[in-house]
């Protein structure tokens, strides 16, 4: 089976341009490919996760990624999916979070010896002529086409700025630039971009000639991916100074019944023939393939030590045992405490396993928290340092977030 069937196998491919050119490109590692990255964070979450992991099969069977940084797209901001106007980032941002980024891909890609490259659209965006970019590319682009796709439908009812209105124009371009920098004749995306990626083929096509060696393909990326990243606090963050190893193993060790088989088949690198076995069991038994699918995960991520500690750490608490060495804590000083006592509400936003203090009283209230066991329900409930006899407490947000508190010594 070729890389192409693959990921046809997996689920990952929605819909795409030119299929046989294309499955002969990636099957032969012919493809120079590109996806994009906005850098509106300093870390990747578990909604890039789809990507990368193509990336790196497709950077396995021979092929070339480049990731394309969005450092002058970021500067407009895209539309898609958005009901207001993206804000727009620094230079100084931009270059920071592509930094981060690179350390965190490297991962996924190896970027040694020009086998992947990252580059960045502001190298071509912010030096364009507006007249210059008018006649060249605003010529190839049809108002009422740009309106009928689903990206700008979205915003039409609130407000659609002339800056949003570009992102399409700005993304197709960077086709064009890569294709004639780089030699890149693939790009990739969510289903969401689709009308952006139709439009830099049709662009190339139109410029250089329709012979012209690009095609585009489409992959839930989106759809499926960012749905993927999304927790009740935000997101599930590749950073483990944002997400622990042990909170990461855990989102992917709890995810729902009818995800885990999904998320096997288009985020690890597990045999088809296993996950095939793992189709088969129901219930209970479903643990196990969630098990193997936060482990896979969290190697990748955070490497294998990391992953052993996540896996005994969680399978200590699955079983009801008092080990807790692996749990995800947060250390409080003396300043924390006042006359030897600090309020739940406060103690559990600097866990931070809530985003906010408003979130925290709702779960005292709904019955949602306990502390070393006891479950409290009085939004007044404080803590003292004598409840630190043995150095910590556990905090426990519903049935499946643990985390310790721990008071310096």
């Amino acid at each position: 089976m070729g890389v192409f069937e693959e990921l046809k196998e997996r689920g990952l491919i929605a819909q795409m341009t030119d299929e046989n050119e294309i499955r002969e490109l990636v099957n032969s590692g012919k493809a120079v490919f590109y996806i994009g990255f906005d850098p509106t964070a300093d870390s990747l979450h578990v909604g890039h996760f789809m990507a990368l992991c193509l990336m790196k099969r497709l950077q396995m069977a021979g092929n070339k990624p480049i990731a394309l940084i969005g450092g002058g797209t970021a500067m407009i901001g895209d539309p898609t999916g958005k009901t207001d106007m993206r804000k727009m980032l620094s230079e100084e941002t931009i270059r920071h979070n592509s930094d981060c980024f690179k350390k965190q891909m490297s991962k996924f890609v190896d970027f040694s010896d020009d086998k992947a490259i990252m580059v960045n659209n502001a190298e071509w965006l912010l030096q364009l002529n507006y007249v210059e970019l008018l006649r060249e590319v605003g010529s190839c682009f049809s108002v009422n086409n740009m309106l009928r796709a689903e990206c700008y439908k979205q915003r039409m009812e609130k407000g659609l700025s002339f800056l949003e209105f570009n992102y399409m124009i700005m993304q197709s371009y960077d086709f064009l630039s890569l294709f004639k920098k780089y030699g890149c004749n693939l790009q990739f995306g969510g289903d969401d971009q689709w009308s952006n990626m139709l439009g830099g083929t049709e662009l190339i096509r139109r410029k250089l000639g329709k012979d012209s060696y690009a095609m585009t393909i489409n992959l839930l990326l989106n759809s499926e991916g960012k749905k993927m990243g999304k927790t009740e606090n935000g997101a599930v963050w590749l950073d483990p100074e944002k997400t622990s190893p042990f909170d990461f193993f855990q989102y992917w060790r709890n995810i729902a019944d009818s995800d885990v088989i999904k998320c096997l088949k288009m985020l690890t690198f597990v045999p088809m023939d296993e996950i095939r076995n793992y189709e088969k069991l129901e219930g209970s038994e479903l643990n196990k393939a969630k098990e193997v699918l936060a482990y896979e995960l969290t190697k990748m991520v955070h490497g294998e030590e990391e992953a052993d500690k996540a896996l005994e750490g969680a399978r200590a608490l699955f079983s009801n045992k008092s080990d807790t060495d692996n749990m995800p804590f947060t250390e409080l000083d003396a300043l924390s405490f006042t006359d030897g006592k600090i309020g739940l509400i406060d103690l559990i936003a600097l866990t931070k396993i809530v985003p906010s203090k408003a979130e925290a009283r709702r779960l005292i209230q709904q019955g949602g928290i306990s502390v070393d066991d006891v479950k409290i329900t009085d939004v007044k409930a404080e803590i003292s340092l004598q409840d630190f006899s043995k150095g910590y407490v556990v905090i426990k947000k519903g049935k499946k977030v643990f985390h310790k508190a721990i008071v310096k010594a």
